[in-house]
């Protein structure tokens, strides 16, 4: 399409006067690259220019011109200048470049090193500052201390006026010192030469080391491998917005990200707020001075009347027999071929369609009936370049009485569109296609070798008109041909806005009114010769090519749309040759011809005397019409002769420009204000504006129609006379109906206008045209859009086709296709957005396009005044063509909403575009106290204070005599010897190990001789136990407490991964001021390891001893703590907020917490159960060292490091042992879910003996799978505990007890457990007691920190799980995290703990010292002020259920919703980051995982691509509506990485904080990262 052209700087009759030229110099200087020194935002490609330092170019527009010649400057020209003064307006913002893999970089070359940071201004600006910055930095040696992670690549700098010489080099690389002193030469000549833009009041540069390729590349050259990984310089050292030191580009980049947005000032998170949670969205108030219409109502218009012809034909047919008789030797029709000659000249005599016509009626038959009866819809397959075979076809389907469907070739079996296509053929009930020998050749082809039926195809019958199967009729044989009746005459197909395809049924006499309105309308007289470049299966080609040609015997010359592809002037070439009176063309073939005659000398236009331009209705047609005049006027083309019409499937021809004989009135032009436009009120602009909108008139309307306006939406009120509104036509030339949809015929086919009074306009119905405009000065219609690319944006209309034009005019044609953009609207949160698709070319660099696209959304900014959503570059030649070129827009955006574009560039800037959010909350006036602080009894603000207990243990009998665990075991040794209490289990699922209790015992007292005798330890030293999971840890850990030692368990390090896991072993051992390791002797090399040395000092180590032999000597006294409130062991663990925190267990705490979960889980000695879980920290660590020993139960030990070879190893186990209780983490659910889903029925069958289907390979299911969980049963399991400190994942638990309900797992067995760092069991479901309860909260009012029950299904639902049963002893109360005071049941607060088992305290902090003592001993800040509480740092809250516990009380459920560190304080709510991850990973079938965190007021939204990285950039706009529509935020940072970069400890919990540290000090090696605008 050309260029919309128009909106101009001044009234067209101003730009003659004498000052233009002048005024445009001054407001255009600053802004034309003319000289090195001047700002170049809008130069066309800065390294030509600067290395050529090239002349002042001399403008073709700067010639002066007399003042009676026509203005030659063509309106795309000053479109043009408009969208450039447009963008000088601009500072230039500086916008952060996406950073991309180069594996994603699509088309550039990979040698193309991408500059940095290149922003929407290009790299010139701000360049002082940066080259000033790299000039002290001593340019002349390579750099050596740029962060590894900066420079994956070294490279030489490369800033605009060095790029073009650098590139010369490979990839623009210099390595050497002489390569750097160079570019740092042209460097130091470039400041000096820029000195002069010291005072521009550029935007600070924000950027670090910005003269760096910023491209997170995968190592390419091994130049940097031995600098360590955060080995940084601190002249790179920047800070964000909130002071904090950061040294990393990415959040350089976000600080850009922060300078670029208006970012309004956010209130901070209040104490409290109002209680209305109800988020509603903005509603766009109307503008009070906006533009209202003023105008009278406007009244119908009525056309010419239709004239009387005497020998006019009754009918089409009858016509063509009568020329066939009358002038058999007339030319008809001419097809050429692709090199531009005649192929076969049809004439009049030779049009016989009888053969045909009996054929199909006669010798077609299916079960010896026929096949087609007269009203048989039948589809008509023909390739543009053979209009004979069509004609052909078309007339003998009305001879035969039967309804042709013109359709286009399917050249695949996914053509866009294809199977809508396919709909309408299925609902025309259409059984039989017609095409020709050749078509059906090239048709694809099913394995039989029949034509293949097409998705969404009915089945068809394949007929080929020119072969030998057309037989001769009999002699008597000779059809009737009927006068025009209302009867369908044939069926053409639209496609809608969305992407449905409709058939238009069209009947006899309107076809024939049709042709008679034309006729009259553009003085078609008998024997002219007219030139057909348009499809004549449809529209303008089939009206004037087909049909009114053989009324009026015309000669149609039909230009096939690959011969224009090969020589666009060949319809020119063929006015000229055969003298044709009048021309059907697009506007795109008259600009296609413009490019490319300059080699034509010898053709005349003159013969024309009509050029009809079919989508003359295109405002932007103007600028190829006067474009095309310009250059062909010396060519014999007269001005006159230009004839736009206006036209569409529903209506038909609307309105046609009449030819020059017929004493119109001149055509009409109109200068309307687009931002009137935009509000739908027509006002000429008079201002010197930017944005206005120059349209031509598409003439009178049609001989023998009413015409009027009417509004598009609602009611179709008359419009004003000042108005634009939808065109609609009565007339008896229009189509009848959409063919099988009666609802939407009527809404179209038969409205009846109203006047403001309600009575109707006329007794006749009139049809919509879809066609957008209005009626202007001598009665001419002037068309601004169409309804199919109307946007409406926040109660503005905008038109898809000016956007357009309007990213055309930025550098047009540089860095994109001209014809190769798609704009189109999505809907996201309640309004409509703006999408920009333009394929790029393969030649332009990732920093030009990004300078383009950053351009295009300001200039469209700045002449529409409305955002653009998203703009997305995809390469060359992917977007979905229609048929004859174009781009299938409903099929781009169905593929954007799919996230199947596969983009190689993209830039959203929802930022700027979403303007109706919910308002920020905001703090309730005057409230000095909380919703929560009223107290009458224990009523909190009306409801129940939120607090619950479990059991009294006081009151429970038990084996109390024991205050330590090493007393236990003595005992136990004694009492019953034997007795087995641990089972390891190794991969094959044979036992590794056992130990009775004197076994435990002996090998304890052992560990406890050497650490006193080998290692002279003191009492209370700290010991830390380096051991896999085994019962070496078990037994060392007793062995620590025999000998007074404090234990302190350590995951070892992994032998593959030293280099991570190495650091966090020495870091344990040195906070936790352990005197002494005690380990394995593998461990024990592996430690003082020369690969050890490279990850840690490995001189600095304590004493490390190995237990592997030690001597068998007798303890000579076990030691025994003074007080039961001594330390006992250390617990470290990482949090989920990343944080190492160690706390102290007292002796008192240890037999508390293992009393409580032995008498909640009825765990007795002669119990078994089974346990998956690592044993280093939490419940984990007490499960499997602890409560065996204290409660005399077997634990079967199954290490989760060996289902990694073995799936199926702790369920075969559970099956085997028929264990009534085990625990799992996530993590290993996880890994059962995965790994044996697809096997359970297999599973099943397999026990149920039906192993045919195994051994005949119909069922997925390895042997080895099959031999391990051939006989598992898992209906022995009561209850299956999920360890976790977290929210439970219901969805995980869920489909666990779904998958394995057919090895007999209950679905009531599956629940989880609660514990965090200050106590690491809260809530155990245990053996007794209701089941898990699940409810469904409004995830709206939870982020106001509200608990709203809702019915499961409900909008805006959140399933929660409970966590399992309060343990006895332990109380729970929901407090306020800010004012400590208690809550309501109705509120969601910090759960605090009082328990005999909570944790002492920290024994240190490492991450944050800062953290406090009250998180262990805290009390109420009012009510019960007695009580000590521990803050678990997590949020939750308790409901009373309708179920009752053991005691017969009703039973708390305490919900646990997320972690308080970790929750996502944004626009004055709390976000639960597992919610947003939630929504986010349901975007895309190639999200594999997701996480998300926030940085300096930006959400970041990570997710691991699990696909092809050509996906990458598909997500980004997914992800960014996903969040919006469902949580109302916008995403700032959206970061696409390989599967398994987001970190996750040993429970399976995200470690979303490292994820962030890795992001911002760019380790993270992303595929893509967007910032969104």
């Amino acid at each position: 399409a050309a260029p919309r052209g128009s909106p101009v700087l001044y009234v067209v009759i101003k730009q003659l006067l004498k000052g233009y030229e002048k005024k445009r110099g001054k407001l255009l200087a600053p802004y034309i690259p003319q000289i090195q020194g001047v700002d170049p935002s809008l130069q066309v490609d800065h390294r030509i220019q600067a290395s050529s330092q090239a002349a002042p170019p001399t403008s073709k527009h700067n010639k002066p011109r007399a003042a009676n010649s026509r203005d030659e400057r063509f309106r795309s020209d000053l479109h043009t200048e408009a969208v450039q003064a447009a963008l000088a307006k601009y500072k230039e913002r500086k916008m952060p470049m996406p950073s991309k893999r180069r594996s994603v970089l699509v088309q550039s070359s990979v040698e193309a090193c991408t500059p940095p940071d290149t922003s929407s201004a290009s790299e010139d600006e701000g360049s002082l500052r940066r080259q000033g910055r790299m000039a002290t930095s001593s340019p002349y040696q390579p750099h050596p201390t740029v962060e590894h992670w900066f420079n994956r690549v070294i490279q030489g700098s490369s800033t605009s006026s060095s790029a073009s010489s650098t590139s010369s080099h490979p990839g623009g690389r210099s390595h050497s010192a002489n390569a750097t002193s160079g570019s740092a030469a042209t460097v130091l000549a470039d400041l000096m030469a820029h000195t002069q833009l010291d005072n521009h009041c550029a935007p600070p540069d924000v950027t670090g080391l910005s003269e760096r390729s910023l491209h997170a590349e995968r190592p390419q050259v091994a130049s940097v491998r031995g600098l360590p990984r955060g080995y940084t310089h601190t002249s790179s050292t920047m800070e964000t917005a909130d002071g904090v030191p950061v040294n990393s580009r990415v959040s350089s980049k976000i600080q850009q990200l922060l300078n670029t947005l208006k970012r309004p000032k956010r209130p901070p998170l209040r104490e409290f707020f109002v209680d209305d949670f109800e988020e509603l969205l903005d509603v766009q108030q109307p503008d009070p001075n906006q533009p209202k219409p003023e105008g009278v109502q406007m009244s119908p218009l009525h056309g010419d009347p239709l004239g009387v012809v005497t020998n006019w034909p009754p009918s089409l047919l009858a016509s063509l027999q009568r020329w066939g008789t009358a002038q058999p030797k007339s030319p008809c029709l001419t097809a050429l071929d692709n090199a531009g000659k005649p192929v076969y000249t049809l004439t009049y005599g030779t049009f016989t369609l009888q053969k045909l016509a009996y054929t199909l009626l006669n010798k077609l038959s299916s079960r010896n009936e026929p096949l087609l009866r007269p009203g048989d819809r039948v589809a008509l397959v023909f390739p543009n370049n053979d209009p004979v075979m069509f004609m052909v076809a078309f007339y003998g389907c009305l001879l035969a009485e039967l309804v042709p469907v013109p359709i286009e070739v399917p050249l695949t079996r996914k053509d866009a569109g294809s199977q809508q296509i396919g709909f309408l053929l299925g609902s025309c009930g259409v059984t039989l296609a017609l095409t020709t020998d050749a078509c059906q050749k090239g048709l694809p082809k099913a394995q039989t070798g029949e034509v293949a039926t097409f998705k969404g195809w009915p089945r068809l019958l394949w007929f080929v008109t020119d072969g030998k199967h057309v037989v001769k009729p009999p002699k008597d044989w000779s059809p009737p041909i009927r006068d025009a009746s209302n009867e369908t005459a044939y069926i053409e197909y639209k496609t809608s806005k969305e992407g449905s395809t409709m058939g238009i049924t069209v009947s006899h006499a309107a076809m024939l009114a049709h042709c008679h309105a034309l006729t009259q309308a553009c003085g078609y007289t008998e024997g002219e010769t007219i030139t057909n470049v348009l499809d004549f299966k449809r529209d303008a080609g089939l009206w004037h090519g087909v049909l009114m040609s053989v009324m009026n015997r015309m000669h149609v010359i039909s230009i096939p749309y690959s011969l224009m592809k090969v020589n666009p002037l060949s319809w020119i070439q063929k006015v000229h040759s055969y003298k044709a009176r009048v021309a059907v063309v697009k506007s795109r073939d008259m600009h296609w011809s413009l490019l490319s005659q300059k080699d034509q000398r010898d053709i005349s236009l003159s013969s024309l005397r009509m050029l009809i331009v079919a989508d003359g209705a295109n405002p932007w047609s103007i600028s190829s019409c006067d474009a095309f005049l310009n250059v062909f006027q010396a060519r014999g083309l007269r001005p006159e002769v230009i004839c736009p019409c206006a036209s569409s499937a529903e209506a038909m021809t609307v309105a046609i420009r009449r030819p020059p004989e017929m004493g119109v009135p001149p055509p009409g032009k109109a200068v309307l204000s687009m931002s009137c436009l935009s509000y739908g009120v027509i006002r000429v602009d008079t201002e010197e504006k930017l944005s206005v909108l120059t349209l031509q008139d598409v003439g009178q309307v049609m001989p023998g129609a009413l015409v009027c306006v009417v509004r598009p939406e609602g009611t179709p009120y008359l419009c004003r006379t000042d108005e634009v509104g939808e065109i609609c036509v009565s007339s008896c030339t229009t189509g009848i109906s959409y063919y099988g949809l009666p609802g939407m015929t009527k809404n179209v086919f038969e409205t009846i206008p109203v006047t403001a009074s309600g009575s109707p306009v006329s007794d006749r119905p009139f049809t919509r045209s879809s066609l957008l405009g209005f009626i202007g000065p001598d009665n001419l219609l002037f068309v601004v859009g169409k309804m199919d690319g109307l946007m409406v944006v926040s109660g503005r209309r905008h038109n898809a086709d000016d956007v357009v034009a309007t990213a055309l005019a930025v550098e047009p044609m540089k860095f994109v296709y001209r014809g190769r953009i798609a704009v189109f609207s999505v809907c996201v949160l309640h309004d409509e957005r703006i999408v920009v698709v333009a394929e790029q070319r393969p030649d332009a660099s990732e920093e030009d396009s990004f300078q383009w696209m950053s351009r295009v959304l300001q200039a469209i900014d700045s002449i529409h005044q409305v955002g653009v959503y998203c703009l997305a570059l995809v390469p060359a030649n992917t977007l979905p063509k229609a048929p004859l070129g174009g781009i299938h827009i409903s099929e781009t955006k169905q593929r954007f909403l799919e996230g199947a574009l596969h983009p190689c560039n993209v830039l959203m800037c929802p930022h700027t575009c979403v303007t109706n959010l919910p308002k920020p909350r905001q703090k309730q006036p005057g409230t000095p106290v909380g919703p929560a602080s009223m107290i009458v009894g224990n009523l909190v603000a009306g409801k129940r204070i939120a607090q619950a207990c479990g059991r009294d243990v006081a009151q429970l009998e038990d084996n109390d005599q024991f205050l330590y665990m090493q007393d236990v075991l003595q005992w136990r040794a004694q009492a019953t010897p034997d007795h087995p209490l641990f089972l390891l289990l190794n991969a094959k699922g044979t036992v590794a190990s056992t130990a009775s209790c004197v076994q435990l015992h002996k090998r304890a007292e052992r560990v406890a001789v050497a650490l006193m005798e080998r290692g002279r330890l003191n009492t209370g030293d700290h010991v830390a136990l380096v051991y896999p999971p085994g019962t070496d840890l078990i037994a060392t850990f007793y062995g620590c407490l025999y000998a007074g030692c404090v234990p302190v368990t350590v995951r070892p390090p992994h032998p593959q991964n030293l280099a991570t896991t190495l650091p966090t072993v020495k870091m344990i051992v040195e906070v936790s001021k352990s005197v002494c390791i005690l380990t394995t002797q593998a461990i024990m090399k592996l430690l003082r390891s020369k690969e050890a040395a490279a990850a840690v000092d490995v001189k600095t180590w304590p004493m490390v001893l190995d237990t592997d032999d030690l001597p068998r000597k007798k303890l000579p006294q076990i030691y025994k703590p003074p007080t039961p409130e001594m330390l006992a062991y250390l617990d470290f663990s990482v949090s989920t907020t990343g944080i190492l925190a160690g706390v102290k267990m007292s002796h008192a705490a240890t037999s508390a917490l293992c009393r409580s979960i032995k008498l909640q889980c009825e765990l007795y000695p002669s119990r078994q159960i089974a346990i998956c879980l690592d044993p280093y920290c939490g419940l984990g660590f007490a499960l499997w060292c602890l409560c065996s020993v204290y409660s005399g139960h077997q634990s079967i030990l199954v290490p989760p490091l060996e289902l990694e070879s073995n799936v199926s190893l702790w369920l075969s186990a559970v099956s085997q042992f028929k264990v009534r209780v085990t625990f799992c983490s996530y993590s290993v659910m996880e890994m059962c879910t995965k790994g044996l889903g697809s096997q359970t029925e297999a599973l099943r069958v397999s026990t149920c003996h039906s192993l045919s289907l195994l051994l005949f390979g119909f069922l997925p299911l390895s042997s080895l799978l099959c031999d391990q969980l051939r006989n598992v049963n898992l209906s022995c399991v009561r209850t299956c505990m999920v360890v976790a400190e977290e929210r439970p994942r219901i969805a995980l638990t869920q489909s666990f007890s779904k998958i394995f309900k057919d090895l007999g797992l209950s679905p009531r067995a599956v629940s989880t457990t609660f514990g965090c760092r200050v106590n690491v069991a809260i809530c155990l479901q245990g053996t007794a007691g209701p089941d898990p309860t699940t409810v469904y909260v409004d995830m709206r009012a939870l982020r106001h920190d509200r608990v709203r029950l809702v019915e499961r299904g409900s909008p805006h639902s959140l399933p929660l799980m409970e966590s399992g049963k309060i343990l006895p002893g332990v109380k729970v109360i929901i407090a306020n995290p800010e004012t400590k005071g208690p809550l309501g049941d109705s509120h969601l607060g910090e759960i605090w703990v009082s328990s005999p088992h909570n944790a002492t305290g920290y024994y240190t902090v490492y991450g944050e010292e800062a953290l406090h003592a009250d998180h262990f001993c805290t009390k109420l800040s009012f009510g019960d002020t007695q009580t000590v509480w521990a803050r678990t740092g997590y949020l939750g809250f308790l409901r009373r259920t309708e179920l009752t516990d053991a005691s017969g009380e009703r039973h708390d459920a305490l919900y646990v919703v997320g972690s308080l560190d970790e929750t996502l304080e944004l626009r004055g709510m709390r976000y639960h980051p597992i919610d947003i991850e939630t929504s986010v990973i349901r975007a895309h079938k190639s999200i594999a995982e997701c996480a998300v965190f926030t940085w300096t007021n930006l959400l970041v939204v990570v997710v691991e691509l699990e696909g092809s990285e050509q996906e990458a950039l598909d997500l980004v706009a997914l992800v960014t509506n996903v969040v919006l529509e469902e949580h109302f935020l916008i995403v700032g940072v959206v970061v696409v990485v390989d599967p398994g970069v987001i970190p996750i400890n040993s429970r399976g919990e995200k470690q979303r904080m490292h994820l962030r540290d890795g992001f911002l000090a760019d380790q993270l090696d992303p595929i893509y990262v967007a910032y969104n605008m």
